[in-house]
């Protein structure tokens, strides 16, 4: 079974351009190291929900999208070698200053997950 990064995040929309060259670039540099996939997508059918829903949950403002990653390994210990890679690869530094990122990352939420159900073709 795989294990996965995921993230979600509220990216305004005028600086969706330029989160997406960010995602490109560092998507490159995990699966330079070994990741087996990375994965952007921005929110297509995603609506306010009653109690929680994507939009509430990373604080949703007028202007902004939401952003659903994720990057998958083939386990918890090939993660934390990649990362550990990746964290001091040099492409990775230049694209992480928090004050030139195109988004608020303390409205950012992610994790590690293990799979536990997995079906793929």
């Amino acid at each position: 079974m795989s294990y996965i990064d995921g993230f979600i995040l509220a990216v305004p929309k005028k600086k969706l351009a330029a989160y997406r060259a960010i995602a490109k670039k560092a998507g490159k540099v995990w699966m330079d190291h070994g990741a087996l996939n990375y994965i952007e997508s921005v929110a297509d059918d995603v609506k306010k929900g009653k109690w929680i829903s994507f939009p509430q949950s990373v604080k949703l403002k007028a202007g902004e999208v939401v952003v659903f990653s994720y990057i998958v390994y083939k386990s918890r210990k090939e993660r934390d070698a990649v990362n550990k890679k990746v964290m001091s690869d040099p492409r990775l530094a230049a694209m992480m200053d928090p004050k030139k990122m195109p988004f608020d990352g303390k409205r950012m939420i992610y994790g590690g997950f293990k799979s536990f159900v997995e079906f793929s073709k």
